[in-house]
């Protein structure tokens, strides 16, 4: 998103709030993070990337985070309420934020990390490419994917400098 696109975000925010904390409730449970590969090079690295950031979550939310190897949704009905305790305490700038952050990486996790200031865009855009750059290590680049992640980075930098 361009500082342009954040801000009338941000004027919307009033009458969208509710229908968007909706919309980051029902996608959490789907988070990113929460799902880590049954191949165990590429679990091993993702527990190295991710579970520090889990373990940050946890103790933010006070909440105890269910990850998994499967397709299978993990239980983390905790996750959800904690998730309104959230909202209810960040401006609407700062949820616009987590908002666009979340959708831009597949992690409400990521996002909100990135808006408490707990990583920096560069960092919050690598840990959503685990996989992806895993892969690229093993198979060689796709110009065009390497084109999509330096996008997803500069929205995500954007994002950062309009916090």
């Amino acid at each position: 998103m361009q500082k342009k696109e954040l801000e009338q975000a941000l004027a919307d925010i009033a009458e969208n709030r509710q229908h968007m904390q909706k919309q980051l409730c029902d996608f959490a449970p789907t988070d990113l993070l929460l799902f880590f590969s049954d191949k165990p090079e590429l679990a091993a690295l993702q527990k190295r990337k991710w579970l520090p950031l889990i373990n940050w979550a946890k103790d933010f939310l006070h909440i105890d985070l269910h990850t998994t190897q499967s397709l299978n949704v993990p239980d983390n009905s905790d996750f959800i309420n904690s998730l309104s305790k959230v909202f209810a305490d960040l401006n609407d700038r700062d949820f616009c934020c987590w908002y666009a952050a979340s959708l831009n990486m597949r992690s409400v996790l990521l996002g909100l990390a990135l808006v408490k200031k707990v990583i920096d865009a560069q960092t919050a855009s690598e840990l959503s490419s685990v996989e992806e750059l895993w892969q690229n290590k093993r198979w060689g680049h796709d110009k065009i994917a390497d084109q999509a992640r330096q996008l997803k980075t500069d929205e995500l930098k954007e994002i950062e400098s309009f916090l």
